[in-house]
């Protein structure tokens, strides 16, 4: 049986490099590709043509929700539940609600930030194949990485392999899947 394609991996050496082979990469029309570096590169997710995340939506929405639930859950207690007028106060008073509100908004926030986190991200992932290459462990330590899936349209074994060696890249390796 034989095994199928993943992608193809090629290796660069420095940061400059990774950064203008992204350029061309992304340039190229590809769409479902990576890099993987030691450290952070100043830029590379512009050069890679990275949109801004859709994670602060899910942030907003949960703190929108969270602060809703806050002062719905003061005014129901408070004047629907348990009418008690206390001193000549209201039923209801948003300045009382807001300790309890603005605590929800937190909570609500921040499950909602690391829920579309792992949703948006596609976690939990308990196998990849790129863990497989010998690669990976040099991508981690001291050398940058780019990653071409064959799940791309543009993808063809032949041509990437030939842009990703016109733009200097070394070590070039198809991936099993």
């Amino acid at each position: 049986m034989a095994a199928s394609t993943h992608g193809i991996i090629a290796t660069f050496n420095t940061a400059a490099e990774i950064y203008h082979a992204a350029e061309k990469v992304r340039d190229a029309g590809f769409k479902n590709w990576d890099c993987i570096t030691p450290c952070p590169v100043h830029g590379l997710d512009g050069a890679m043509g990275v949109r801004r995340s859709k994670v602060p939506r899910f942030s907003l929405a949960g703190g929108g929700i969270g602060f809703i639930t806050g002062m719905s859950l003061i005014y129901f207690t408070g004047a629907v539940d348990y009418p008690l007028i206390v001193g000549g106060k209201p039923l209801f008073s948003p300045m009382f609600a807001f300790p309890v509100a603005y605590e929800l908004t937190i909570l609500f926030c921040a499950f909602a930030t690391i829920g579309g986190m792992f949703i948006l991200n596609g976690l939990p992932m308990h196998y990849h194949p790129l863990l497989k290459t010998d690669h990976i462990v040099r991508g981690l330590d001291d050398k940058f990485l780019i990653v071409i899936e064959a799940s791309d349209p543009k993808y063809d074994a032949a041509s990437t392999k030939a842009l990703l060696e016109s733009v200097g890249g070394t070590e070039i390796t198809e991936i099993e899947s």
